[in-house]
């Protein structure tokens, strides 16, 4: 384990007791439950992190393919009316 520093930190009274029920529930410490509820916070944060990233990357694939969808389109109205003219002109 990396070298441990100690730190102070200031709670309420009713947080403090919940978490010294939970620490005797689990058998822990102090220390080790604030160590994970703070890698179990960064761990969340992260994944919300890449979660709202991903929604970024998903709309702006959106919009492209929408603009391809319309470049699409656009290139088979063109074609169907060259194929109607060649049609025309043949009769």
């Amino acid at each position: 384990m990396a070298e441990l520093k100690k730190i102070l930190v200031s709670l309420p009274d009713s947080l403090l007791r919940e978490v010294d029920e939970i620490v005797a529930i689990e058998k822990k410490n102090r220390s080790e439950f604030i160590r994970e509820a703070m890698k179990l916070y960064i761990r969340e944060r992260h994944r919300l992190e890449i979660r709202e990233r991903m929604k970024k990357g998903y709309k702006e694939m959106a919009r492209i393919n929408a603009a391809l969808t319309e470049e699409g389109l656009n290139t088979d109205i063109i074609s169907l009316e060259v194929y109607e003219t060649i049609l025309s002109e043949c009769e």
